[in-house]
């Protein structure tokens, strides 16, 4: 093998590994992903997986407009865990909530809900974990 390919094959898997290595670290073996549309053109996705004995709940709202505020809530279990007001920021035009909570008996049962101020657009997501 001549030089200048065994440089390049050391390249290529270097960053074949470097890939691998941030991918897991986006989305572990435990984690449930789900994805969906909203009512209008703006999609949703929301993450939960294990954390330190907890549940790591994520929830993403992307509408691709920068600027919108949205009203959320999040509930886990049927009970309220989290709520707020958020503004979709760029590049992507969208924003994120990040929450830890208890990790209950058998399977935990979470939904997202957001509310465009603006057109009223609504987004509902749900995962089970």
């Amino acid at each position: 093998m001549t030089r200048t390919r065994r440089g390049l094959v050391a390249a290529v898997t270097s960053l074949a590994l470097t890939g691998a290595a941030a991918g897991a670290a986006v989305a572990g073996d435990d984690d449930v992903l789900r994805r969906g549309s909203c009512t209008g053109s703006t999609d949703w996705k929301m993450k939960a997986g294990p954390d330190d004995g907890r549940i790591e709940v994520e929830a993403e709202i992307d509408s691709d407009r920068v600027g919108q505020t949205w009203r959320w809530v999040l509930r886990h279990d049927g009970a309220v865990v989290a709520r707020g007001k958020s503004r979709t920021k760029g590049p992507s035009g969208s924003f994120e909530v990040d929450r830890r909570t208890a990790d209950h008996k058998g399977t935990d049962s979470f939904r997202f809900k957001a509310k465009h101020q603006g057109s009223g657009e609504r987004c509902v997501g749900r995962v089970r974990r």
